[in-house]
């Protein structure tokens, strides 16, 4: 199990993950969020060759439309 925290919240996942695993367990496409992983923003291209670990930090924002 790992322990992550994502958007501020503590989440716990089985391990091992990658940021897309993750991504994909939540419903996301990752051609349409930005994520930073420990505080520095990663390219969409990295996101199946980033493994979580224990206690890592992530902040994912995806674009919301409306007007």
């Amino acid at each position: 199990m790992l322990r992550l925290i994502v958007n501020g919240k503590e989440r716990e996942v089985e391990a091992p993950l990658t940021v897309a695993g993750f991504l994909e367990s939540l419903g996301y496409d990752g051609r349409y969020v930005a994520v930073a992983h420990n505080g520095e923003v990663l390219d969409r291209a990295t996101f199946g060759a980033v493994a979580l670990s224990d206690g890592d930090r992530l902040e994912i924002v995806r674009p919301v439309g409306g007007g």
